[in-house]
């Protein structure tokens, strides 16, 4: 049931009440926990799957604190050192829905425990007779909003004009009322969540929006639905492979960069590889997922990692990624180089074409990835070390990614297009 983040899928149909209340009571059975600290994102299904979950959490205590980010929960859980439940289906659209798990501590599940938490689903564990109503805790969002203010200076950002796109998510609210604690002047746009529009042509898996709605003289954010992931927009898109790329430069200068290593996915571009190659810094790879880029930052005790769709991890300021805590720290780059973000974006790595194609698959994906091996092979063989050919299923929805970077815009459109077809052909 758990894909690269958590479990999700059809509101109502994969992700029901009933299977809900099995995951809140079997993170009580694992954990053994006596407390828990709920939240959700605003979509519409959200509500009815934390009935749910309250009905399986019977007997322990839930704080809830209602619409919040990802990061916000999981701060509430490292606070408190009880787990933590969301529910959201992230960028997904609005009639999917999913919960994310958090250890005590706010940790993301090691592999073990997500095991045991699956286990307990496939054994059917049932749930508690009697729910719990839980208890108003929307105040502790307030200690969140602090801790991030708190990584920059007071009124770091007086004199940037910002525009906010909230994904019309779980950020909606909070985002543009820290930025503006923090000095900034703050537009908004899809920051009216009404339960259905959460990541609808927005957010940041949708920067088209903040591309085109950022005035000159502004820097455009765009966060996802439940927060955890952030791009930004300054005369061309930052994504996570720029905010990386720019920030582990700024902290090397600063030897402020443990180890001077970063972690990145596979997923990022060849071209952010040969910039840290070139400013002294290290560069450890991991798959897709911000589970794997925490758990090699914890194993190698760095600080810096993430993926390029903007899942970044400041694993010294947070258990998870965070996209309010990223964009903070990214702006605050910015204002103490005292230079545009656009500027300093474009100088911190040259990108490789990079050409992204998704093609839905209904049944065994993994049967797919299989047959369409020659086929990689051969791509690769075509680019040799000029390129490089991805070819993977995604973990949060039925599709299989395919990525090509090469030389030239031109022959990775033509190599992605190819693959795709390939792809549609044979899961058909």
């Amino acid at each position: 049931m758990f894909g690269t983040d958590g479990i999700r899928g059809r509101a109502y149909r994969d992700v029901t009440p009933e299977i809900a209340a099995r995951i809140g009571a079997a993170v009580v059975e694992i954990f053994r926990c006596t407390r828990v600290v709920l939240g959700h994102d605003p979509r519409v299904s959200s509500g009815d799957l934390v009935e749910g979950l309250l009905q399986g959490l019977g007997g322990t205590e839930v704080d809830l604190v209602g619409v919040a980010p990802t990061p916000a929960v999981a701060f509430c859980s490292a606070a408190d050192g009880v787990p933590g439940i969301v529910v959201s289906a992230s960028h997904n659209p609005y009639h999917d829905n999913g919960v994310k798990i958090f250890a005590p501590g706010g940790r993301k599940l090691s592999d073990s425990e997500q095991e045991a938490v699956a286990g307990a689903l496939r054994s059917g564990v049932g749930a508690p007779g009697s729910p719990v109503s839980g208890v108003d805790a929307a105040d502790r969002l307030e200690s969140y909003l602090d801790a991030v203010a708190a990584t920059v200076e007071p009124g770091a950002f007086e004199g940037l004009n910002l525009l906010v796109d909230g994904a019309n998510g779980a950020t909606s609210m909070l985002a543009p009322a820290l930025l503006r604690r923090l000095g900034a002047a703050v537009r908004t746009v899809a920051c009216e969540p009404n339960g259905r529009n959460i990541n609808d042509g927005c957010g940041a898996a949708t920067p088209s929006l903040i591309a085109a709605r950022t005035r000159p003289g502004e820097i455009g954010l765009a966060f996802d639905g439940d927060g955890d992931r952030v791009v930004a927009y300054d005369r061309g898109l930052v994504d996570g492979d720029r905010i990386i790329a720019l920030c582990g430069i700024d902290r090397n200068e600063r030897g402020a960069l443990t180890g001077s290593t970063v972690v990145v996915t596979v997923m990022s571009n060849l071209g952010l590889h040969r910039a840290m190659a070139a400013a002294g810094i290290d560069v450890v790879t991991v798959p897709v997922g911000d589970r794997h880029v925490l758990n090699a930052l914890e194993a190698g005790g760095w600080d810096l990692g993430g993926e390029q769709s903007g899942h970044v991890v400041f694993r010294e300021l947070a258990t998870t990624g965070d996209g309010l805590l990223t964009a903070v720290q990214l702006l605050d780059v910015a204002v103490r180089r005292d230079a545009s973000l656009g500027e300093l974006a474009a100088a911190s790595m040259k990108s490789h074409p990079q050409v992204l194609r998704n093609v839905t698959v209904a049944g065994d994906a993994a049967g797919v990835l299989e047959r369409i091996q020659p086929a990689v092979q051969r791509a690769r063989e075509s680019l040799g070390e000029g390129g490089r050919v991805l070819v993977r299923s995604s973990g949060t929805e039925p599709l299989i990614r395919v990525m090509v970077e090469a030389a030239a815009e031109a022959e990775a459109a033509e190599l992605a297009e190819s693959l795709a077809a390939e792809v549609a052909r044979r899961s058909g």
